[in-house]
Parts: structure tokens; sequence; C-alpha cells
């Protein structure tokens, strides 16, 4: 716990350091708060597709709603509690909500997927501070996610239209997008 709010606490540090003036207002309580929340929210993903790990069974909707649900449900929740918008993004997406939806999710992606280093980033724009935080597979993650003819029967009834198979371990899967559009008035001028 305390390794993710040094990491996000050194992240901000590093962006606020490295950005332009006009962020010089920018909270860095509220960024820190929520590069902690993805960490967080991450940790929450990886521990519990691990308990897919070595399962002799197929994963069923039972499965989804006990593994994958909870990700989603918590995101949702981070949402509503901080005033921010908090997605799962995939170009590789199975639920048609978590395609990308703006040029900017798009570039942000491509900006993971071409350079497996990346970890997280800022950016800001007249929509306020947006945080972008990759998602790669895991092992866990190909008992639904590996190859296209292994996808468990749920998910081939459920998705027709999947597009988030054929995956290996260390692809990039997706990202976290957080908007926290409060901080868009720091970056006005001031009179």
């Amino acid at each position: 716990m305390m390794r993710i709010f040094f990491v996000g606490l050194l992240m901000i540090v590093l962006w606020l350091n490295g950005s332009p003036a006009t962020l010089a207002g920018v909270d860095a309580e509220e960024l820190g708060k929520a590069v902690t929340a993805i960490e967080q929210l991450d940790q929450m993903r990886i521990g519990l597709a691990s308990t897919l790990e070595g399962s002799p069974t197929e994963p069923t909707l039972d499965t989804f709603k006990a593994v994958c649900a909870p990700v989603g449900k918590k995101a949702k929740e981070l949402a509503t509690a901080n005033g921010w918008e908090v997605r799962q993004v995939a170009l590789k997406y199975r639920n048609p909500n978590h395609a990308p939806q703006t040029a900017l999710e798009v570039q942000a992606l491509n900006r993971f997927e071409n350079n497996r280093q990346l970890q997280a980033f800022w950016q800001t724009d007249k929509e306020g501070v947006h945080y972008f935080r990759r998602i790669d597979v895991q092992a866990s993650c190909l008992a639904c996610h590996g190859a296209k003819n292994r996808r468990p029967a749920f998910i081939q009834e459920k998705y027709p239209s999947d597009r988030a198979y054929d995956f290996r371990v260390g692809d990039l899967r997706g990202m976290y997008a957080v908007t926290i559009p409060q901080i868009q008035q720091a970056l006005q001028p001031s009179p």
C-alpha cells in the first residue's frame, strides 16, 4: 500500500516539475489520489484474475461476476466518489463500452502500444487533466483472453462481436483512463 502511494507521489512530483508554468496551480494531492486509486484498482484486477490460474474448469458467467465485474464496479465507485470519469479502454475490447471514445484515447493507447516501458502518463486539455495507466495481460487473463477458439462458451454467446482475444502474457490489454475535470480551473489563466 505504501509502495503504491510513493510511486504515485513520485509520478506527480516528476510530472509537475516537467510541466509548463500554467500547471503550477494543479492540485498535486488530487493527482496523487488518482494515481493511488488506479494502482489499487489494478492490484485488485490482478488479484482477482489470479484466482483463475491453474483452474481445471472453464470460466463461466459466475466467474466473470466474481473476477471482472468487481473491477468495473470499483471504477464506477471511484468516479462517483471523486467527481472523475474513470474508464477501462481498449482497442481490442469485449464490451463495446470499452471502445475508445475520443481521439485522445486512441492516441494514448497507441502511445502505450509503441512504448512497452511506459506505465502511465498525464495529459491536459480543455476537459481537464487525463491520467492514462496501461493494463498488461497477465497469465491468468488468458483463461478468457487467450486464443479465439479457446474462449469460454459464455463469452462466445454473450459477446458475439468480441475483439478481446489472441493476447499473450505481457501484451497491452488496454488502459485505465481517468479525467479530472475540476483541474480545468487551474489551467485557465488568472485575471
